[in-house]
């Protein structure tokens, strides 16, 4: 047993010295790669920082532009929201107005027409009525006349005894 026991001893003492190698040799590659890794983040540095001094010196130039610029378009906006309500303003007066006035027209040529129509029936009344009896007078005198001659015709006819037939031709005719 005591074989055994040196042996395992042996073997534990060549497993920790080969662990010691390893760790020595990952020791010395992290700091190969940590001094790679400084050196890499120095030449970044190195042509990084002039660009972002750049850049925030172009910021800084154009942070007061780019204000401008908003405070600008904002002013802009608004003159322009309160020009479109001066606009919406000037319609809706001009299309209140029109509507007035047609309103008016409408009454107007409403009261015109009225006015046509009772002109038309004064003169109806005032005009056609004399002339209708005029005419119905001169209808009756007509008439009247026609009744006459007829009278004086058959007056004639019987002193002519001519005959009802060729009495009847001439009337027809």
């Amino acid at each position: 047993m005591q074989f055994w026991l040196e042996l395992f001893s042996i073997v534990a003492a060549i497993a920790l010295v080969v662990q010691v190698v390893i760790l020595t040799a990952l020791l010395f590659q992290m700091r190969r790669t940590t001094d790679n890794v400084n050196r890499l983040m120095n030449e970044l540095q190195s042509r990084v920082g002039p660009i972002l001094t750049r850049l925030q010196i172009l910021l800084d130039d154009t942070q007061p532009k780019i204000s401008s610029m908003v405070n600008d378009a904002s002013h802009v906006v608004y003159l322009a929201r309160g020009q479109a309500q001066k606009v919406d303003r000037v319609f809706t007066e001009a299309a209140d107005r029109l509507r007035g006035q047609l309103l008016h027209a409408d009454r107007i040529l409403t009261g015109t027409m009225e006015a046509m129509e009772e002109a038309g029936s004064q003169i109806k009344h005032s005009f056609w009525r004399p002339v209708q009896k005029a005419s119905a007078l001169v209808q009756g005198i007509k008439v009247g006349l026609d009744l006459l001659r007829s009278r004086r015709r058959s007056a004639s006819r019987s002193r002519n005894d001519e005959p009802r037939e060729s009495q009847e031709e001439e009337l027809f005719i």
